[in-house]
């Protein structure tokens, strides 16, 4: 029987993108969905957003959310290591973002999201890893087809997030099988950025896997940009809003 699974990372307080994608999944008969994290700050709704993820379990989504991970962003809302960033501006945003998310919205990351940033699940038959970052550093460091920080021979697939560029590759890692020519693949795939893309294609992006065909959906719609930049204040450096106008 085929499945298909939705996969997100990447939100950053976006409702107009957010929305985008769950109307242009509308129709589709979905098994689960895979949440990687960075539900919020860079956009101005992050409180919108965590309530619109808590009340996916009361849509048609109840019992179809099978990975619902913390990104650096959750992490930095929590801890508030804010010298983690690399600019003052996004201190400023950070700030911001911490100050304009309503407690039941902190108590749900804190207490309904894997706090770890990564998660090992299955697929059926297939052993999987979600992740943040990479298992070199689940928040921080993210996978490239380039770098893949990290040792991911025993799973089957990886789906990750952070970098904001979408994904799908695989990977051979050297086993003693002479029925699979002494090789075991290993499927690699980031949805790219609902919220905030940064691979010069500003619509909404996200990630579609059918099982058992192992057919990926690097997917792309579009979305409302102009509302969003229209919510930012001026306190927050026009940068946030005007990288969303060519997704960069």
């Amino acid at each position: 029987m085929a499945e298909k699974y939705l996969i997100l990372s990447d939100i950053h307080g976006n409702v107009s993108a957010f929305d985008a994608v769950f109307a242009d999944c509308r129709g589709e008969d979905f098994t689960g969905i895979i949440l990687l994290g960075d539900d919020i700050d860079y956009g101005m709704r992050s409180d919108d957003i965590i309530k619109k993820i808590a009340k996916l379990s009361e849509t048609e989504w109840k019992g179809k959310v099978l990975v619902n991970i913390w990104g650096n962003h959750e992490k930095l809302l929590i801890d508030r290591e804010l010298e983690r960033l690399s600019t003052d501006r996004g201190r400023v945003m950070a700030r911001y973002t911490a100050k304009n998310v309503s407690p039941e919205a902190v108590r749900y990351i804190e207490t309904e999201m894997c706090r770890d940033g990564v998660s090992e699940f299955c697929l059926g038959e297939y052993r999987c890893l979600a992740v943040h970052g990479s298992l070199e550093d689940v928040y921080w460091k993210s996978i490239s087809p380039e770098n893949l920080r990290g040792e991911y021979a025993e799973y089957d697939f990886v789906f990750s997030g952070h970098s904001h560029y979408s994904h799908c590759f695989s990977h051979f890692y050297p086993v003693e099988n002479p029925e699979l020519r002494n090789k075991k693949a290993v499927t690699f795939i980031n949805p790219g950025s609902v919220g905030q893309p940064r691979n010069q294609n500003p619509y909404a992006q996200y990630a579609v896997l059918s099982l058992p065909s192992k057919r990926i959906e690097l997917r792309a719609t579009e979305y409302d940009v102009a509302a969003e930049q229209a919510l930012f204040p001026e306190e927050i450096d026009p940068f946030y809003k005007t990288r969303l106008t060519r997704g960069v």
